[in-house]
């Protein structure tokens, strides 16, 4: 039982150090992490009664 809980530790580090690698190295592959900057307007209806 320990084994498998090392190796899903490791399993859990490995996933982390990618993601990270991945947010850095991404953007040269296409990957667009931007937000939309477009302004976006919609009416309200307030039922004020």
């Amino acid at each position: 039982m320990g084994r498998l809980i090392k190796y899903f530790l490791y399993l859990v580090v490995l996933a982390a150090v990618s993601l990270v690698i991945y947010a850095y190295v991404g953007p040269w592959f296409g990957a667009n992490f931007d937000a939309p900057t477009a302004e976006v307007r919609k009416p309200v209806v307030l039922n004020a009664d």
